[in-house]
């Protein structure tokens, strides 16, 4: 297009032809990406991520640690929260970076025996989640509805996996982002239950730790909730595909002048988006301690059974929005585990991967979805205890988690993998805390086994 400069003397500009016919009509009819505004066009893979680490299994496990300790927990939602962030920005990093996700850099970069242990753990652990996380949202809705939850089970991962597969990317998106808006549940459960909000203030300052066995093990299924691999995967491809989307936009290694406003961009996208998770985290120990742990109620196994254990204490209502909670965190983390297991072994695999794709042109990519989802469904017809396979995925997702977390800090600090945008020292620090606080967690965790 011509410019202002090259205009005539007498302020005629060039003559440009018009579009032939079928241009013009294709244009016309060509979709047209509109310009998103306000903050949740700006929040993209880290309030996703952040937002679907509040999934039914979490739900449970800071359920159990508000009812069973009351508001002496309410410290590690904040200890936890600067590792958290720290390494989903690494991971969003590697992604944005690079243009590929974790395991399409250590498939070019490191062991395949490496690789093919971390999928397949990965894989396994996604999967038993993702059907605890289905039977929870299924208990839920008989809850508050009555009939057969293992009816709501196989419609509510006929649902998620559909809109996975067959939505638009940027539809689909957006129907993950505005589902992150179901988590104000528990904002609104914490706001009508009597809460001693002094004591709150000072349990959540000053930590209060005890050598309890079932405190100590408790302190690790937090951490294991928080910081699992499933985000890991998740985030640093949402980035991959975020990228690929944008016509302008490359990959860092490529275009290095979009490093300052990007990086800025995943900053506040990730330590907001893991601010909202912790802080829904923390509302939900508020809750269950203000009501269950005072009335002495110290034993959930489940969401929803903290569901139903709030209903004779906390009334109808309260009763009902956390139910309510659990099916809308649910509908949000069924695909992420299902989506980040689909990356991680189509990466491994070298198969076309992305939701952006259309379903033939990613069948095997969908095809992971698919039966990921399907396996889901079957775990909640064969006589497993949920209990049980909870504690099997944070024993798996704590055996994935720290050779992962090391793998990436060295990727990250490679200038083969990185180039010039390795991790600046602060982050660097906080990324290798994060990950022996993890492997210190998962060492506590065998030794109270």
């Amino acid at each position: 297009m011509a410019s202002r400069d090259s205009e005539s003397s007498e302020g005629v500009k060039p003559h440009v032809a018009p579009l032939p016919l079928a241009a013009r009509i294709a244009l016309h009819w060509a979709p047209r990406r509109r310009r998103g505004r306000g903050i949740m066009a700006f929040l993209g893979p880290g309030l996703i991520t952040g937002a679907s680490d509040d999934d039914p299994s979490g739900i449970a496990t800071y359920s159990q640690a508000g009812a069973q300790f009351g508001y002496g927990m309410a410290w590690v939602m904040l200890f936890s929260y600067p590792l958290m962030a720290a390494i989903q920005e690494i991971s969003a990093r590697i992604g944005r970076v690079t243009g590929h996700g974790i395991a399409g850099n250590i498939r070019a970069h490191y062991s395949p025996t490496l690789l093919r242990a971390i999928v397949l753990l990965l894989l396994t652990a996604n999967i038993l989640n993702l059907g605890a996380d289905l039977g929870a949202m299924g208990e839920a809705l008989k809850l508050i509805i009555g009939g057969p939850a293992k009816f709501y089970v196989v419609a509510f991962a006929v649902g998620c996996a559909w809109l996975e597969i067959v939505s638009r990317y940027e539809d689909y998106v957006a129907i993950l982002k505005w589902t992150t808006l179901s988590l104000f549940a528990y904002a609104a459960t914490v706001l009508v239950v009597n809460v001693p909000w002094a004591e709150v203030a000072y349990r959540i300052v000053v930590p209060s730790f005890s050598w309890d066995k079932g405190y100590i093990v408790a302190i690790v299924a937090v951490l294991g909730t928080t910081i699992s691999p499933y985000l890991f995967f998740w985030q640093a491809s949402q980035e991959v595909e975020d990228q690929r989307e944008k016509p302008s936009a490359e990959p860092l290694l490529v275009a290095p002048e979009q490093a300052p406003r990007e990086i800025h961009r995943i900053q506040l996208d990730t330590y907001a988006g893991m601010g909202f998770s912790n802080l829904i985290g923390l509302f939900i120990v508020i809750t269950t301690a203000a009501t269950l742990h005072v009335h002495g109620v110290t034993n959930i196994e489940t969401s929803a059974q903290a569901a139903e254990a709030l209903r004779p204490i906390a009334g109808e209502l309260t009763f009902a929005v956390f139910a309510l909670g659990i099916i809308g965190t649910g509908m949000l983390a069924v695909p992420v585990l299902a989506g980040s297991a689909a990356y991680a072994v189509g990466e491994a695999l070298g198969w076309p991967i992305g939701l952006a794709r259309r379903p033939l042109e990613a069948k095997a990519f969908y095809g992971t979805v698919a039966v990921a989802t399907l396996i889901g469904i079957g775990i909640n017809f064969i006589d497993i205890d949920p209990i049980k396979a909870l504690f099997w995925c944070a024993v798996l997702n704590g055996v994935i988690a720290v050779p992962l977390m090391v793998v990436m800090m060295i990727m990250t600090m490679n200038r083969k993998v990185m180039g010039q945008f390795t991790l600046p020292r602060p982050l660097w620090f906080m990324g290798w805390l994060s990950t022996l606080a993890m492997a210190a967690s998962v060492a506590i965790m065998f030794a109270t086994w």
